[in-house]
């Protein structure tokens, strides 16, 4: 199997001057192909292997090699870490952890089994789902539901020690986003639907003490920005950039969750991250004194946060005063790209909002903005000219603003619906090629906010929806490969459901899913040919991953239908305004999947 410079991933090989540091160990793991050593395949984010014993010309003789069940039947997000000869398998609540022994028919060697209260469960906004444990030399990070961080030692399993990042019962819950960097573990936290003024936060890898922690509004203190050298838009952000644009003191309860995932750049020494809706979701309660629109920072913002003090570098802000529940939390992919006839280092970034950005990572200037679904219809584009007032905004459709449609007023056929033309599922991106994989919702929706009180604990949404494909169209999903540097579609192709799986693409010129009704898919990178395709036994909602051991390539991936999308399913509800609108959408999935939670591992025979 081939290896070659790419293998280290964007900037891997970059030497940092401080002492060895626990990046060094997520560095050297991670530029050996045989290993899966990051949920993000790499720093950057690229979820791209340079393993090729698989490849566009055999993919089609895949075989299940070996299949191994969690025990738990809720949705299974992310991938297993794989180092040397051991394997790390998670689990949804109760989040439990395997190691297993690759050089022993994968034999347990381990189990963690942590102690939790389900009555986090009903907390949890959208499944039981968990995104993936991270490891850094001899040491495992897991965050569990209930927000509790937990180290263990990757030989014994055994706890080096826990930390407690929130309180459940407030809502604040944990389903994602672990990143480790320098001497840091960095941990973000879910609970906008419930009206927890959300953060990411730094523990010490070694003795996971509290390093820092930056909120997604309020105070500059508590929001780690300075007013004079923390740049939005080319511009500093000012002193009380966040406060100023909340009435009284809705910030305390302003939501910005912070559950996707994070790529970190090891030569500026910064990391990526999003965060998500404003709380409530009905906007006439968020409205300024006047009764007018407010841009309520930082929700909905793109960061770049040095990991070592927390401190921002610049924040965009994509959807100021959310109406429609469109999340910033997706991934951010590092790569450097010609755009507009320049050499940049860029990130690229798949909003939920419908718009694929190209954004300088340095300096946070958005480059390229434009959907990556044909079918949106909120906005009439992103101003991208630094001239005008409205720089770096989306220019809203007046009859789609919920806002401006008036509370109890049901506002018809917004696309994309609040789950985004993408969520959580990460998308890849291919040196081959130079293009982006991206795992899509084709769905829109009507949307009625309604009026809320805030109660600590209790679900702090304010809004009905229905969601259904575009008009039209029957298909909720849809494969596309992007062009970052055009900002243009290079292909699209309908799938039944949402892809809800991460994407896998390899030096074998392939890119792998899965889909929610229950196949693994293998495609050809230059056209999107389905070239593999095989059943698993349940819908996937895992990303796929690959490995080597013993000089065999392995493919593989979750299989355990929920999240969001099955949350029908995965929660048994059947209302069709249920789980947020999800459950009506997705009815037709029990037709094709049930329950599950099985990792399924292929390889040629």
């Amino acid at each position: 199997m081939r290896r070659s410079a790419l293998a280290c991933g964007l900037l891997a090989t970059v030497a940092l001057s401080s002492p060895v540091l626990a990046n060094e160990d997520v560095k050297k793991a991670s530029a050996d192909p045989n290993n899966w050593a990051l949920q993000q395949g790499n720093y950057a984010g690229w979820r791209y292997s340079e393993l090729d014993q698989v490849n566009t010309s055999n993919v089609k003789d895949l075989k299940v090699a070996w299949q191994f069940s969690t025990g738990v039947l809720r949705g299974h997000e992310g991938s297993p870490i794989v180092v040397g000869n051991r394997m790390y398998v998670h689990s949804a609540f109760p989040n439990n952890v395997f190691a297993l022994d690759l050089d022993n028919d994968n034999k347990i060697l381990w189990k963690y089994s942590p102690k939790q209260d389900p009555s986090v469960i009903p907390v949890m906004c959208c499944d039981t789902v968990n995104r993936g444990v991270q490891v850094a030399g001899d040491t495992l990070i897991l965050g569990q539901a209930d927000t509790t961080l937990v180290a263990l030692d990757t030989a014994t399993g055994k706890e080096k020690w826990k930390a407690v990042n929130g309180d459940p019962k407030k809502g604040e819950t944990h389903t994602g986003f672990l990143l480790i960097v320098n001497d840091k573990v960095i941990m973000g936290t879910s609970g906008a639907e419930f009206g927890v003024r959300c953060h990411v936060t730094a523990y010490n890898l070694k003795d996971g003490k509290r390093a820092w922690r930056a909120y997604s509004m309020g105070p500059d203190a508590d929001i780690l920005v300075d007013p004079e050298k923390t740049m939005s838009l080319g511009k500093p952000v000012g002193k009380d950039s966040s406060l100023k644009t909340w009435t009284g003191d809705q910030w305390k309860i302003g939501g910005g969750s912070t559950w996707g995932y994070a790529s970190y750049d090891t030569e500026a020494n910064l990391f990526y991250y999003g965060t998500g809706n404003p709380s409530t979701w009905n906007p006439a309660q968020r409205a300024g004194p006047d009764g007018k629109q407010i841009d309520q920072k930082w929700s909905m913002t793109l960061f770049a946060r040095n990991p070592d003090t927390g401190v921002a570098a610049w924040a965009y802000q994509m959807t100021p005063f959310d109406e429609w529940d469109y999340d910033g939390v997706n991934e951010s992919i590092l790569a450097d790209l010609k755009v507009k006839g320049a050499d940049r280092k860029v990130l690229v970034h798949f909003d939920r909002n419908g718009f694929g950005y190209t954004v300088d990572r340095l300096t946070g200037e958005p480059l390229v903005a434009e959907p990556y679904n044909t079918a949106l219809n909120w906005s009439t584009g992103v101003e991208l000219d630094k001239s005008k007032p409205n720089y770096g905004r989306p220019t809203v459709v007046a009859s789609k603003s919920t806002f401006l449609n008036g509370p109890d007023v049901n506002t018809k056929n917004v696309c994309p619906a609040a789950l985004g033309f993408k969520d959580q599922q990460p998308a890849a991106y291919s040196p081959l090629t130079g293009h982006f994989y991206i795992p899509t919702n084709n769905v829109c929706m009507d949307y009625e906010p309604f009026k809320v009180s805030y109660t600590p604990g209790q679900p702090y949404v304010g809004a009905t929806l229905s969601m259904f494909p575009p008009e039209g169209q029957t298909n909720t999903g849809k494969f596309t490969i992007w062009d970052a540097s055009e900002g243009k579609i290079v292909k699209a192709i309908d799938e039944p459901f949402s892809v809800w799986s991460g994407v896998l693409t390899t030096a074998g010129g392939i890119a792998c899913h899965g889909t929610l009704e229950g196949y693994v898919k293998c495609r050809d990178q230059k056209d999107g040919a389905e070239l593999f395709k095989h059943r698993l036994p349940s819908g996937s909602i895992g990303n796929v991953f690959t490995y080597a051991h013993k000089g065999k390539q392995y493919i593989g991936l979750y299989s355990g239908v929920g999240g969001w999308a099955g949350i029908g399913l995965a929660a048994g509800l059947d209302k069709p305004t249920d789980g947020l609108g999800a459950v009506g959408n997705y009815a037709g999935l029990k037709s094709y999947t049930d329950l599950g939670g099985t990792l399924t591992v292929y390889s040629l025979p």
